[in-house]
């Protein structure tokens, strides 16, 4: 057993897009918050350090002044009164192996760190003592930067409590914003509900609708057109094929009817026998034709084969139909080649189908020309006739199903179900082609035009 697909979760649009605004709106705040908190918190260790440098500078001043005198008590006194009203300040001076404590204000540094959770930014160095050792002494300077820390923090929650609150205002805003985006979309879809193949002529209205909807509104009108078209074709194509299948039928039903009515001879049977196998015949052509065109519909391509010459490959089927053209006074005749790869079955249906309805519609006694064109690689084969022309109204249709320019006129040159232009437009899609018709100055030109494929040689013209 095969493994199924799931198909995907439906959504709602507008509710994805009113949570990818309100992320987008937190990622924006929380960013604009941490540019915030990083700019003070530069500034606040900027002030720590500058203000640092400048007491370092004052006690290096005080040191230097008092390092001839051997007056320390007086130093000391000069320390005690630079650090009163600096409670942030801390000043801790002892030799360089710690074993003495020369000042310590307002109390020694370690002490006051273990007293306090803050913390302490602290500069470090040498100086000379009056009385004190040759090598001198070791100066701590500490400032507290706790009431900084809260400052940060404080202003940490009240950034993130901001961006918070801006993202649930987003949210809200966005989804208020994305449901009035949406009011066209909805106005559509009501209007959708409004249209009906039953009800031709019905389109979108896109007056009203932004131009991001426009080309929207105008492709689906397209698409609403060529649906009312094929609805159209579809139901002239039932009457079409009710109308050819009913005229054989009700033929056989009668003939049928009226041998079984009395005894009638052996001849007479046969005779009636074979007026119904023509009729059958007629009606197997039919079915067949339509099987082929479905065929065409799902896709069935052409079984393309080297081909040297079409002139040479196709002349058969000019010669098959010398017949009708004699018995009409008509005269035909072969001009161009080409070469490529084709499917010859499918030619020689599309090229003797174009034969017919040319010896249908010729002036009498003027001439059918076949036509073969290499044009690149593209090969054209089309059939020209002399006769009344056609009105440009008519020529897209021409290779509808069962479409006549003329429903009433008489059928000449045999019967006509109306479908073989409708098989050589089949062709040319099935080459991966398309038909083509004109008609000016009394001549008419109805062909197709196919990729030739891969060249089997070079053909010579003719």
């Amino acid at each position: 057993m095969t493994a199924t697909t799931p198909a995907p979760r439906a959504y709602s649009l507008g509710k994805r897009l009113s949570a990818w605004l309100a992320v987008q709106g937190l990622l924006a705040a929380l960013a604009v918050s941490a540019a915030v908190y990083a700019v003070n918190m530069w500034v606040l260790q900027s002030r720590q350090q500058e203000e640092l440098s400048l007491k370092q500078d004052v006690i290096r001043h005080a040191l230097g002044e008092a390092s001839a005198s051997a007056v320390a008590d007086e130093l000391r006194h000069k320390l005690k009164d630079f650090l009163a009203g600096h409670e942030d300040l801390a000043l801790s001076i002892t030799s360089l192996d710690g074993s003495a404590v020369l000042f310590s204000a307002p109390s020694t540094l370690d002490q006051r760190r273990a007293a306090s959770a803050n913390r302490y930014e602290e500069v470090t160095w040498q100086d000379a003592w009056p009385a004190a050792a040759a090598g001198g002494v070791r100066v701590v300077l500490g400032l507290d930067v706790g009431r900084d820390d809260e400052l940060l923090s404080q202003l940490a929650w009240t950034l993130l409590v901001a961006s918070l609150a801006g993202a649930a205002v987003v949210s809200v805003t966005g989804y208020l914003l994305v449901r009035a985006g949406l009011r066209p979309v909805r106005s559509l879809a009501a209007q959708l509900d409004k249209v009906a193949l039953e009800k031709a002529g019905l389109r979108l209205d896109g007056a009203g609708q932004p131009l991001e909807l426009r080309p929207l509104v105008e492709r689906f009108n397209a698409l609403l057109t060529r649906a009312e078209h094929a609805y159209t074709q579809l139901e002239g194509f039932n009457a079409d094929v009710a109308h050819e299948l009913r005229t054989p039928l009700t033929t056989l039903i009668g003939s049928s009817e009226l041998a079984l009515r009395r005894d009638r001879p052996a001849e007479e049977l046969r005779d009636v026998i074979a007026g119904n196998l023509e009729d059958l015949r007629r009606l197997a052509i039919i079915v067949s034709d339509m099987l082929f065109l479905s065929q065409a519909d799902h896709g069935a391509s052409a079984r393309r084969v080297p081909v040297n010459s079409l002139q040479a490959a196709l002349s058969d089927i000019i010669e098959y139909h010398e017949a009708a053209l004699l018995d009409r006074g008509l005269s035909a005749s072969t001009h161009g080649d080409a070469a490529g790869a084709f499917d010859l079955p499918l030619l020689r249906r599309a090229l003797s189908n174009l034969l017919s309805n040319a010896t249908r519609h010729a002036a009498p006694r003027s001439a059918v020309r076949v036509r073969i064109e290499c044009a690149g690689d593209r090969a054209r084969i089309w059939v020209e006739n002399e006769g009344k022309p056609i009105a440009d109204e008519h020529l897209p249709r021409l290779f509808d199903r069962f479409y006549r320019v003329e429903r009433s006129r008489q059928q000449r040159g045999g019967p006509n179900y109306g479908l073989g232009l409708a098989i050589v437009a089949a062709v040319a899609r099935m080459h991966q082609g398309a038909p083509f018709a004109r008609s000016s100055g009394g001549v008419t030109a109805i062909g197709l035009e196919v990729p030739s494929g891969p060249s089997a040689g070079l053909a010579s013209g003719a």
